[in-house]
């Protein structure tokens, strides 16, 4: 392991915003959070909002500035990936973003009851050619996302892959999700969003600059399961 990725991992450990429950806690649901994170963590009752998957945590800064009024926890396995977004947050003092070190599978033990409002997925790995059982739109995941969202919580998934695109859009039809939005040209078709999802459709990450620079086109869906 590199020596900047161990730099990174201490210096999580000091974040008082990076929480990295144990294997133990996750896997014999005794994580001390679970439905206490607005009020022992935030301090306060606002709406909180995942992105899973997060990598450096672009989108969960980005909306946490834009929305100081509901609190965003961005999740993600990536210890090093992390620190990238937990670094802007310490240095900013960004008080309602936070980031949980974990693996998705686990999310039923981070999260109690109706304790999310919205998710986001942003750009996440297709899985082409693995089980459709780890995508993160399946009906595996969603069923646990089901166990943390609050009635009506949306579910949005913004990505570079049309195959995902594709897939998800099968799943809401097989499974009766309730489609709201779907776009293959997020920012060709801009001007038809509400003002305020162009907010939250217009922050980009890194590589989707960059997908963005080489002519790619951004797909979009939202749907409550």
């Amino acid at each position: 392991m590199g020596k900047r990725k161990l730099q990174h991992f201490a210096e999580n450990k000091t974040f008082r915003h990076v929480i990295e429950p144990t294997s133990d806690e996750m896997l014999n649901d005794r994580f001390a959070l679970k439905g206490k994170w607005g009020e022992e963590f935030f301090g306060n009752t606002h709406p909180i909002v995942l992105e899973l998957g997060c990598g450096k945590g672009e989108y969960s800064v980005g909306m946490g500035r834009r929305y100081p009024e509901k609190n965003f926890i961005g999740v993600d396995i990536k210890g090093a990936r992390i620190w990238r977004g937990a670094k802007t947050v310490q240095e900013d003092a960004i008080p309602n973003v936070a980031f949980l070190r974990t693996r998705i599978d686990f999310i039923t033990s981070a999260f109690g009851p109706e304790e999310v409002s919205e998710i986001w997925l942003t750009f996440s790995d297709p899985m082409i050619g693995q089980s459709e059982n780890r995508r993160l739109t399946s009906r595996i995941f969603v069923e646990r996302y089901l166990k943390i969202l609050r009635p009506g919580g949306v579910i949005h998934l913004k990505s570079d892959s049309d195959f995902l695109t594709e897939y998800t859009l099968e799943q809401t039809e097989e499974h009766g999700y309730r489609l709201l939005e779907v776009s293959r040209d997020v920012y060709g078709e801009m001007e038809r969003f509400n003002p305020e999802l162009q907010q939250l459709l217009n922050i980009r990450t890194h590589y989707e600059k960059k997908w963005l620079a080489e002519g790619k086109k951004i797909n979009y869906c939202a749907f409550v399961p």
